[in-house]
């Protein structure tokens, strides 16, 4: 069986990240435990379809992993999932095929129960599918009563889903072949041209089943889904690491720090006097935890100095973040940031209503009422600034000092604010001499 995952996205609602495939947990790109989950439950022959802007570290990541990996790029990214699979299908046997998206994000049980249920006679297809009393802008279907998919309906308006049960986007097709032609026929001037081919191909007479799955998953669509996704790979590391092996014994920590509860702590990491460190935190190699801070449920990425005096709280850093007597909470802060002291990041609003983001000229509820700010990569803040919740800065961009931040950044810019310094005599002291 052959393993098509798609990684071509352009990853336009997770700006100022570039590429959620890349984004690093515990050490490693997103994409790499998708592929190391799905070797856990057993696949081993995979096509990963890119597009030119990551198909370099695509490569770099077959050289590493070392598996039976066929790299395809997608010709046109307009064509999304369609695209990708035509593109994909020039290595298609005529063994079975599945399909998973980097968008969707499943414990390796959902691979195992798929793989456990292909053989199923008079089944042509299978869908994992999960149970979803919240609305949620993707694919929602309608189920006979043996399970089978009778339609996808993509994105329906809120309130009129035709059911609570929604599709992840791992697929398993018999007759790949087959479902290629469907999609090379499918017309749709929305945006569910790929459910338009698995209708059609059921119109037709195949047979795609629902298997209903209750376990972990994530879709990957905007930054603030990095915090949710550390913590499930942080558990998933911790449920397999003996108690003995998650601090390092190359790590270098003061007997003044505190530590507590499930931390996971990289080589060459170094915690100084009187920092605390509470679960669950992962801490990359080679960072450093310096005097008196506090670091709570939070990811830190290699390279990182977490300078004196500093608090980070439920936070992602990515690589080589610096911080000096900051506060950051609740945010997301991409690779080679730099904070100048005093600098914090705002979290809560003061009606303490949900966060807005705005994504695409649209505001988006984050669904959470704490929420900091979104950095893209090669960040510098300066000294004493204050960021407002839910603000983007983009990529290269630096932030002045003494000032708050209060609209999204973009990439390349330079901000400064205005202020005028006032200087007057301080009267007291005068009319003091006058008396004397």
């Amino acid at each position: 069986m052959k393993t098509v995952i798609l990684a071509a996205g352009q990853s336009k609602r997770m700006k100022p990240i570039e590429d959620k495939n890349f984004l690093k947990f515990l050490g490693k790109p997103l994409i790499q435990h998708q592929i190391e989950s799905l070797v856990a439950a057993g696949f081993n022959d995979f096509i990963v379809v890119g597009g030119k802007h990551n198909l370099p570290h695509l490569r770099e990541l077959k050289r590493k992993m070392r598996l039976q990996i066929h790299l395809v790029e997608q010709k046109n990214l307009s064509l999304g999932m369609v695209g990708a699979v035509i593109d994909a299908s020039e290595h298609f046997g005529n063994e079975p095929v599945l399909i998973v998206s980097g968008n969707d994000v499943v414990d390796k049980s959902a691979f195992e129960l798929i793989k456990n249920s292909y053989q199923d006679k008079g089944v042509n297809g299978l869908m994992i599918v999960k149970h979803c009393p919240k609305y949620f802008p993707g694919g929602y279907l309608k189920l006979d009563k043996r399970g089978f998919i009778k339609e996808i309906i993509e994105k329906p308006a809120q309130g009129k889903e035709p059911s609570k049960v929604i599709n992840l986007v791992v697929h398993l097709y018999k007759n790949p072949k087959t479902f290629v032609k469907y999609l090379a026929k499918a017309i749709s001037n929305r945006d569910d041209l790929y459910e338009t081919a698995v209708n059609n191909m059921i119109s037709d007479g195949y047979k795609m089943k629902a298997v209903m799955y209750d376990g972990f998953w994530q879709a990957v669509k905007y930054p603030w889904h990095a915090i949710d996704l550390w913590k499930h790979f942080f558990d998933t590391a911790v449920g397999r690491l003996p108690k003995e092996s998650r601090i390092s014994k190359k790590a270098q920590i003061s007997p003044s720090a505190i530590i507590k509860g499930d931390v996971i702590i990289e080589d060459g990491v170094k915690i100084y006097e009187h920092a605390v460190i509470n679960r669950p935190v992962y801490i990359g190699k080679n960072s450093v935890i310096a005097n008196g801070c506090l670091v709570r449920e939070s990811h830190i990425g290699e390279n990182c100095v977490i300078g004196k005096g500093t608090e980070i709280a439920r936070s992602y850093l990515a690589d080589n973040v610096w911080t000096h007597s900051n506060y950051i909470g609740d945010s997301v802060i991409g690779d080679n940031n730099s904070f100048g002291a005093g600098a914090v990041t705002g979290n809560l609003r003061l009606d303490e209503k949900n966060i807005f983001v705005k994504v695409n000229g649209e505001k988006i509820d984050s669904g959470k009422n704490k929420f900091g700010i979104i950095t893209g990569k090669n960040v510098r803040v300066g000294i004493n600034t204050s960021i407002m919740p839910g603000v983007k800065i983009g990529n290269n961009s630096f932030v002045g000092a003494g000032i708050v931040l209060a609209e999204n950044v973009d990439d390349n810019k330079f901000v400064t604010g205005k202020w005028e310094l006032r200087v007057s005599d301080n009267l007291a002291v005068l009319d003091k001499k006058a008396r004397e």
